[in-house]
């Protein structure tokens, strides 16, 4: 296992945080996003605390540029909502306030005091927090309550200092990820934690602390009883935020790749090659792409993890069957993607686009005529082609002369036209595109 750090630093007694003043560190308002300093004066000026607070601090003292940024606060959901006439209050487990600016979203969470205190605050017979609307806390109280000590870093508009409760900077200097509070407790409150781990140590580069990883290893199991809408979500951030190899490589150090993709562990843990480089192509791919600010999808990421299962099955049903090649891959899909839902969801917009790229997949082997003229024409076809190439240099050579005769065919002036032909075909109607969904850290 890579990344591991075996000095454990204990729990420390309550003290008074660390101020950083403005001479002594790198965050600027220059670094902000105009409407989160929006955000922060004008609920500064309504006489509430205002703090930018996790990602956003953590990632400017590290010399990165943020994506997205949050905001704590003293002030209620519907006291910031009444501030704000582009605001949406969201949520039920951790209630909290989104305020719209076009397609960006400047999330605001009101402090948070202990989840096992006042009417706001549920907890599951096994520990875990199932609502956390407890408010009235101090910026202590609620910097208790975040995960890891490099995300419990606060940004204080009012005098533009940096408070830091657990010596976030100190592990951020020394590529730490440490939970604050007893590492164990906190996987029991929220497993997904486990997750998370994997993600910052991947996006990061930073090590975890003995704790840590001993939390996750004993009690990682207690992810099997998170909704599996909740699991997508985490498993988008995890392959598409630009480090979705290395997020891959935690994942299976901490043997958590299991809650998420069962049946892409199980062959990984089999031994199978193939599988293996096919994933790996394909993460390196996304990371690519993402980081060119191309168009990633999860319906090719998950497209690609689940086809050594459907591709396998299709082959027995075409043997053992008599199937022709798209029906046997149809029913191959029928079998395999209800195991993968029972771990995380899979929306249609996206399970969809999945099959179609599994079913182009034996057309693609006519490449003769009008029909290879249509087939190029068709909006899942690049998709459908650039599969075919990371099938081919993860271990079926045969494929070779295929991907060289679609290279061919691509530049061909009819098949120019076809492309254009379908680029400007009338799509059905669409609402209104709404703002960016948030993926905070």
């Amino acid at each position: 296992m890579h990344g591991i750090v075996t000095a454990t630093r204990q729990d420390e007694p309550e003290r008074e945080p660390v101020v950083i003043g403005r001479s002594e560190h790198n965050v600027s308002r220059k670094k902000i996003s105009k409407n989160a300093l929006k955000v922060l004066y004008r609920l500064n000026e309504a006489g509430y605390e205002s703090y930018l607070v996790g990602g956003g601090v953590r990632d400017i003292l590290l010399e990165k540029n943020p994506k997205d940024f949050d905001i704590s606060t003293d002030a209620s959901p519907e006291q910031v909502k009444a501030l704000f006439k582009n605001c949406r209050l969201i949520g039920r487990r951790f209630r909290l306030a989104h305020v719209v600016f076009g397609r960006e979203i400047i999330e605001v969470a009101t402090f948070r005091a202990a989840h096992t205190t006042g009417d706001g605050g549920v907890t599951g017979e096994t520990g875990r927090i199932v609502r956390d609307n407890v408010y009235g806390g101090t910026l202590a109280d609620d910097a208790f309550r975040r995960d890891f000590t490099v995300n419990g870093l606060y940004y204080d508009i009012s005098d533009f200092s940096v408070i830091d409760f657990f010596d976030g900077v100190d592990d951020l200097h020394n590529g730490l990820l440490r939970f604050i509070g007893p590492a164990k407790e906190r996987v029991i409150e929220d497993p997904v934690r486990a997750l998370r781990a994997a993600r910052f140590a991947a996006k990061l580069n930073f090590s975890l602390e003995d704790d840590v990883l001993q939390a996750i290893s004993e009690e990682h199991h207690r992810l099997a009883d998170i909704p599996p809408a909740r699991m997508f979500e985490e498993a988008l951030k995890l392959f598409q935020s630009g480090y979705g190899k290395a997020s891959f490589a935690w994942l299976r150090d901490l043997d958590l790749l299991s809650y998420l993709l069962p049946l892409t562990d199980a062959r990984l843990k089999s031994g199978d090659t193939y599988a293996d480089k096919l994933t790996e192509l394909a993460l390196v791919n996304t990371d690519r792409r993402i980081k060119q600010d191309m168009p990633v999808t999860p319906a090719f990421i998950y497209a690609v993890m689940l086809w050594p299962d459907v591709a396998e099955r299709a082959a027995k049903y075409e043997k053992d069957e008599g199937m022709p090649p798209v029906p046997a891959l149809h029913k191959a899909a029928d079998d395999v993607i209800p195991q993968q839902l029972a771990a995380t969801s899979l929306p249609k917009r996206f399970s969809i686009p999945m099959r179609e790229i599994w079913t182009l997949q034996p057309r693609l082997r006519k490449t003769r005529g009008k029909r290879a003229m249509q087939l190029i024409g068709n909006p899942r076809f690049r998709a459908a082609y650039d599969f075919l190439l990371l099938r081919c240099e993860a271990g079926e050579s045969d494929l070779a002369p295929l991907c060289a005769t679609w290279e061919k065919l691509q530049q061909h002036p009819e098949a120019q036209a076809a492309i254009e032909s379908a680029r400007k075909a009338p799509r059905p109607n669409r609402r209104k595109r709404a703002p960016r969904k948030r993926t905070p850290d």
